[in-house]
Parts: structure tokens; C-alpha cells; sequence
């Protein structure tokens, strides 16, 4: 099992209970693929450093979370697709 960082950029333009959900499905996806949660960071509410989709802000996530080394492709399929995610990043945390 590898350690793993997803970190998500969300809709700043999207309700309270749509934004969970989109974390939510984040979160199921990582499970799905046989991940395992270790922490879900809440960056809240942060300046974009440029406009994207004419937003200047956006809601910010980071997941934490124990896989093996297929899943990120899976997961990163998933969620490049989904609604309200403006940005989406997986990185490999190296054991320091």
C-alpha cells in the first residue's frame, strides 16, 4: 500500500449540501477502488491564483488516504469527469 494525497479544487458557486456531496463522491471513489481514508483536510474557502471558469475563489480539499498503486489512475478518471471540480491533483507522499 502506497500513501496518497487527492487534492480537490470545488465550485465556489455551488450550495453547502452539493459541495459535501461532491466530497463525498471523492471519498467513495477512494474507497471504491480499494483505498483506504486516513484524513480529509478542509481548506475552506480560498483565492484562486487566476480565474478559472470566470471564479476567483473556490473551496479547497485535501484526502489523505493508503492505496495500491492502480488506484490513483482510477480514481483520477473518475473525478476529472465529475461536475462542480474545477481542479483535481493525486501526488504520491514519499515516507520521510
Amino acid at each position: 500500500m502506497n500513501k496518497y494525497e487527492l487534492a480537490v479544487v470545488v465550485s465556489a458557486k455551488i450550495e453547502d449540501e452539493e459541495r459535501n456531496a461532491v466530497v463525498d463522491k471523492c471519498k467513495a471513489l477512494i474507497e471504491r477502488f480499494g483505498g483506504t481514508i486516513t484524513e480529509v483536510d478542509d481548506w475552506g474557502k480560498k483565492r484562486l491564483a487566476y480565474e478559472i471558469q470566470k471564479m476567483k475563489e473556490a473551496f479547497y480539499y485535501f484526502i489523505r488516504f493508503d492505496a495500491e498503486s492502480t488506484a490513483p489512475a482510477e480514481i483520477e478518471s473518475r473525478v476529472s469527469i465529475m461536475d462542480n471540480v474545477i481542479r483535481y491533483l493525486i501526488v504520491r507522499q514519499d515516507e520521510a
